[in-house]
């Protein structure tokens, strides 16, 4: 059964930094694709940004030129930095896993933007 445990998440204000990471519990080149996505309560998860195998990176369009995302095959992780936050990304974070049409979710880390 794959793992993901996510870390990283806390109270930063408006304009500053924080880098999640989501650890796995197999080596990370076995999966499809690897990202994340975030969920505010009673809205749909929706995507922040995914790597494939071939290490193609994709980002929601709210986060371009802000967030990046990729990864440290030595340590079994991704990592999602974010820079120039703003309210509007205070959400929880889930790091999310495909591997053989299987989709693996981590707990989920919270992130909350505010002065």
């Amino acid at each position: 059964q794959v793992q993901l445990v996510e870390s990283g998440g806390g109270l930063v204000q408006p304009g500053g930094s924080l880098r999640l990471s989501c650890v796995a519990s197999e080596n990370i080149f076995n999966f499809n694709i690897m990202g994340w996505y975030r969920q505010a309560p009673g809205k749909q998860r929706e995507l922040v940004a995914t790597i494939n195998v071939g290490g193609i990176t994709n980002y929601a369009d709210s986060v371009k030129g802000r967030f990046t995302n990729y990864r440290d095959g030595a340590e079994k992780t991704v990592r999602l930095q974010m820079n120039s936050l703003s309210p509007e990304d205070t959400d929880v974070y889930y790091c999310h896993a495909q591997i053989l049409r299987q989709n693996y979710w981590g707990q989920g880390t919270q992130v909350t933007v505010s002065s």
